[in-house]
C-alpha cells in the first residue's frame, strides 16, 4: 500500500510541476505580446522644434515662429535698400517689445511686434496687426533717425519706439546682430532648423505668395513631380539692382530666409549654390551640384 501511495504521489507531482510550467510558459508568452504592444504603440519621438543661428562658436536660438516673423525684417529692410545694421536694429526691438511675436495685446493700446500704439498715431490696429504694416511703419521712423547705423541699439530703437525701458534693447543685440547677418547673407549656411515632418502638402502658390509680400516681384517657377513634390526656383538676380552688395550674398539671404519660414510653408528642401539644408538632418551640407548663380531651389511636401 505504501508503495502504491508513493506512486500516486509521485503522479500527482509531475502534474503539478508540468501545470506549472504550462502556466510560466503562457505568462511569458504574455509578456512578450504585451511588451510588442507597447513597443508598436510607443508615439513618435517629439522633435523640439527650433531655428539657431550659430556664428563663431556662439548658438542664437529663436522658435519657427520668431525666425518667420525675423525673415520678414530682414527681407523688407533688402527690399528698401537699407543695411544690415537696420535688420539688428529692428529684431532687438521687435524682441524686447513682443518677443518678435505678432500678438494682438500689450500695455495699454499696444499691440503687434512692435507693440505700436493706434493712440499715439502708428495707425489702426488692424493696421498694425499686419506684420508687413508694422514692419515698414518702424523703418519709416528709424530711417528718419539721423546717423541710427553707428548709434547704440538701445538710442536707435528709444529714438522711434520711445519706450518706458530704453534701456533694455540692449540685451537681445548678440541674438539680433547674430540672425541679421545671416538674414542678409553676410554669414551664409549659419541658419539652420530643426522641425518636426511637414503636417501637410507644400503649396507652390502659397509659398511664392509669401516670398511676393516680403521680398516683392522676385522670379519664380515651380513644377510638381509624379511623387507629388513641387520645387520652386526663385532668381534672386534682381536683387542685386539698386542694393548694395555681392550676388552670391543675396542668394544666401533669401536661401536662409527659405529655410526660416520652413516650417509655416512646409519646406523640406533648401539648395543654394553647393550646399543644401535638409528638413531630415536640420542642417546644411555639400549638395550634388552647383546652382546657377543667384538660383535657390526650394523642394516643399508632397502628399503623404
Amino acid at each position: 500500500m505504501a508503495r502504491r501511495h508513493r506512486h500516486r504521489w509521485g503522479q500527482r507531482l509531475a502534474r503539478g510541476v508540468g501545470a506549472a510550467l504550462v502556466l510560466l510558459a503562457v505568462l511569458a508568452a504574455g509578456i512578450v505580446v504585451v511588451v510588442l504592444v507597447l513597443v508598436r504603440s510607443e508615439p513618435p519621438k517629439v522633435t523640439a522644434e527650433r531655428c539657431v543661428v550659430q556664428i563663431d562658436g556662439t548658438s542664437w536660438v529663436l522658435s519657427p515662429e520668431q525666425a518667420g516673423n525675423a525673415a520678414l525684417l530682414s527681407s523688407t529692410a533688402i527690399r528698401r535698400g537699407l543695411p544690415a545694421r537696420a535688420v539688428t536694429i529692428a529684431i532687438a526691438t521687435a524682441l524686447q517689445e513682443s518677443r518678435l511675436i505678432n500678438i494682438d495685446y500689450g500695455d495699454r493700446d499696444s499691440v503687434g511686434l512692435f507693440q505700436q500704439r493706434p493712440s499715439q498715431g502708428w495707425g489702426a490696429v488692424e493696421q498694425i496687426m499686419d506684420p508687413v504694416y508694422s514692419t515698414n511703419a518702424f523703418y519709416d521712423g528709424l530711417v528718419k533717425v539721423q546717423g541710427y547705423e553707428q548709434l547704440p541699439i538701445t538710442e536707435a530703437a528709444q529714438a522711434v519706439q520711445r519706450s518706458g525701458f530704453p534701456d533694455a534693447y540692449a540685451q537681445h543685440e548678440g541674438r539680433s546682430r547674430a540672425w541679421a547677418s545671416a538674414l542678409t547673407g553676410f554669414s551664409p549656411g549659419a541658419l539652420t532648423c530643426t522641425l518636426r515632418e511637414p503636417s501637410g502638402p507644400g503649396s507652390a502658390p502659397a509659398f511664392t505668395a509669401r516670398v511676393e509680400r516680403d521680398y516683392g516681384a522676385l522670379p519664380a517657377s515651380s513644377s510638381t513631380g509624379e511623387d507629388g513634390i513641387t520645387t520652386v526656383v526663385l532668381d534672386t538676380t534682381p536683387l542685386a539692382h539698386g542694393v548694395t552688395g555681392d550676388q552670391e550674398r543675396f542668394a544666401w539671404a533669401v536661401a536662409q530666409w527659405s529655410v526660416a519660414v520652413a516650417a509655416e510653408q512646409q519646406v523640406t528642401r533648401v539648395s543654394v549654390d553647393g550646399e543644401t539644408w535638409s528638413r531630415d538632418t536640420g542642417a546644411w551640407a555639400p549638395a550634388g551640384r552647383v546652382l546657377p548663380a543667384g538660383e535657390v531651389r526650394v523642394t516643399l511636401a508632397g502628399d503623404a
